[in-house]
């Protein structure tokens, strides 16, 4: 994210600052969700279903003010993809994985498709990375069990989000 960051700022200020509140937003609601979710199991809509619009139109606005149309193309198709997968995950086992997971990942696709395909399958592998070592560690801290439920919305940032950082655009 970093160095798309300073490729928008070399081609358009208002991109780089479109981009930069988004980032800042992703952050806030990483933050405000992974908080909720382990206090509570849920990612709630009325955090998560404004971040479609608020983040769509911020990325949107930075993809065209940088003359880079394929950015917002590519940021739509990461949402659509890694929805998908969720949903179906959430289909075929519905147990093991609530519906705001679900939603949460198209936001997360959102930004990782913004970069590249890459970041979009790196992210969701990441994500499930995190969440099994987050399961491990539990089990290990016999704070947990195999049969544990875990609050996954933070383990899916933390792989957006290590993703983002470390993987060059």
């Amino acid at each position: 994210m970093v160095t798309r960051l300073l490729d928008l700022g070399e081609s358009n200020a208002l991109a780089l600052v479109c981009a930069l509140a988004a980032s800042v937003y992703l952050l806030w609601l990483s933050v405000v969700l992974s908080i909720i979710d382990i206090r509570t199991h849920t990612l709630p809509n009325r955090y998560v279903l404004p971040a479609y619009p608020i983040s769509g139109a911020l990325l949107l606005a930075a993809a065209l003010g940088s003359a880079m149309p394929g950015h917002a193309l590519r940021a739509g198709g990461g949402a659509l993809a890694i929805g998908a997968l969720y949903w179906l995950l959430w289909a075929v086992y519905p147990a093991g994985m609530g519906f705001g997971d679900v939603k949460w990942a198209g936001v997360l696709g959102l930004f990782l498709g913004f970069l590249s395909w890459q970041h979009v399958v790196l992210g969701v592998a990441a994500g499930f990375v995190a969440g099994g070592l987050w399961g491990v560690v539990l089990i290990v801290s016999r704070r947990g069990s195999a049969q544990s439920a875990i609050p996954f919305g933070p383990a899916m940032a933390a792989g957006a989000w290590l993703t983002m950082l470390l993987l060059p655009a």
